[in-house]
């Protein structure tokens, strides 16, 4: 409807606006008869007013004729935009269908929606149990993460703590090692004044013991003085030949392998420090978490063993002390006498020793001293080190007592005297020559004689 009204009203208005130019073209038309008739009338017209008129006649005629064409291109321009309007109209129409058929459709899918959203909603619900569910496991993780973290790390701390402490030991050893170094160094001055010393202290003695020899020859049997004169010279000779210069070249000897051990050990105690005892540490531990079960079950099993080894030998052990007493007894009653007589006839002897060699022997008590004071804060040090060592493992911590302790550190303090002593006797020490097991071999076996028969 709105369509078909607008080109009603442009045919309005292009009607009035040719009515408005139409009027004074007719106004003038009816001027120019009027003229006409007084031109005939007046005959005094001009030439000059009829060519104005024509004039604007010609004008006038060709704003009409503008006009017309601008009403043609209008109208021509009017049919275009109904033609626009009605296929708009139909686009509208068309579109306005599409609309309600969507809308239909959307309809329908919101009933679908709902049965579907529902079965999505329970299907989520699902998915957020077993989500959560996850979540949940997750938690537990992170929280067991957690825990093996703060354990890993608290076991760091310990690791730096006792590297740290290994550290501060091997430098207390090695101030501990150079002490000593001057400490041996002093002590083999020390030793080779006392070994002069003692030289002349044996001249000194050798000379008393004659003199006394002479005096108190009554005391002792001649030939018995005259052995212990001989055995002297021999030992004063066979220590001048054979031991001094063998404990010279054996002092020199451990001198310069203690050098080249200790130059060939730099290098190896700077990888021990670097790569071995970060991997025994580690070792350590994992032995250290599977050896603590077993190591528990066996301590409760050695003090159950020892309990009943105990309660079982111990009436054994009463018995045979009670056995034995009475024999003991009897040797001592048997041996008593022999023992008086002996220490009767050797107490002047022994006096008279003390006598002469007490002068020398003052010195020799106070480096003895000396060396019993400085072994035994030693051996103090050792139990200490060795007692810290065994409290910080839960495995050793059981066996941190004063006897064990004592017992290791005794143990360690006199290993080198035993190496010493073992390399001093392969170095002098001859061994024995076997016997020749095929000494006999080369004698003739004897044939047995063959019984001749009587003829």
């Amino acid at each position: 409807m709105a369509a078909s009204k607008l080109p009603i009203g442009a045919a309005l208005v292009s009607f009035l606006f040719l009515a408005l130019i139409c009027v004074p073209s007719i106004r003038a038309d009816d001027d120019g008869a009027a003229a006409k008739a007084a031109a005939a009338e007046a005959a005094a017209v001009g030439a000059a007013e009829s060519s104005a008129l024509k004039a604007e006649v010609e004008q006038l005629r060709s704003k009409i004729q503008v006009l017309d064409s601008f009403l043609n291109e209008k109208t021509r321009e009017l049919q275009t935009k109904d033609k626009v309007l009605a296929e708009k109209e139909k686009i509208i129409k068309e579109k306005l269908d599409k609309v309600a058929s969507l809308q239909s459709e959307v309809s329908s899918l919101q009933k679908k929606g709902k049965l579907d959203a529902a079965a999505e909603i329970e299907k989520a619900q699902a998915r957020a149990t077993e989500l959560e569910k996850q979540v949940d496991k997750l938690k537990t993780d992170v929280q067991s993460q957690l825990k093996e973290k703060e354990v890993l790390e608290s076991r760091e701390s310990k690791v730096e703590k006792r590297m740290n402490e290994l550290n501060a030991k091997l430098e207390n050893l090695q101030k501990i090692n150079d002490e000593q170094k001057s400490k041996i160094r002093k002590t083999e001055r020390a030793l080779k004044v006392a070994e002069e010393e003692l030289l002349k202290a044996k001249v000194e003695a050798a000379s008393k013991h004659k003199e006394l020899t002479e005096v108190h020859g009554a005391w002792l049997p001649h030939w018995l003085a005259t052995h212990l004169t001989q055995f002297q010279s021999f030992a004063e000779l066979h220590w001048r030949e054979y031991g001094k210069p063998a404990m010279n070249t054996i002092t020199q000897k451990t001198l310069e392998k203690k050098s080249q051990a200790a130059k060939w050990a730099e290098p190896h105690i700077e990888m021990m420090k670097k790569e071995w005892i970060p991997a025994l540490k580690e070792h350590c531990l994992t032995v250290k978490t599977s050896l603590e079960p077993h190591v528990h079950s066996l301590t409760t099993k050695t003090l159950e063993v020892y309990e009943s080894s105990k309660s079982a030998l111990t009436p054994h052990l009463i018995k045979v002390q009670e056995v034995v007493d009475p024999y003991y007894q009897e040797v001592k009653k048997f041996s008593k006498p022999h023992i008086d007589n002996i220490v009767t006839v050797t107490k002047p002897h022994v006096d008279k020793l003390r006598l002469t060699l007490k002068p020398y022997t003052k010195e020799v008590v106070r480096v003895y001293g000396k060396f019993l004071k400085s072994a035994s804060s030693y051996h103090h040090q050792v139990q200490a080190s060795i007692r810290e060592t065994l409290k910080k493992d839960e495995l050793t911590r059981p066996l941190a007592t004063k006897e064990f302790v004592w017992f290791a550190a005794s143990a360690l303090l006199a290993l080198p005297v035993i190496i010493l002593s073992k390399f001093l006797s392969a170095l002098f020490g001859t061994k024995a020559k076997k016997p020749a097991r095929n000494a006999h071999k080369n004698h003739a076996r004897r044939k047995a004689k063959r019984g001749h028969p009587e003829k």
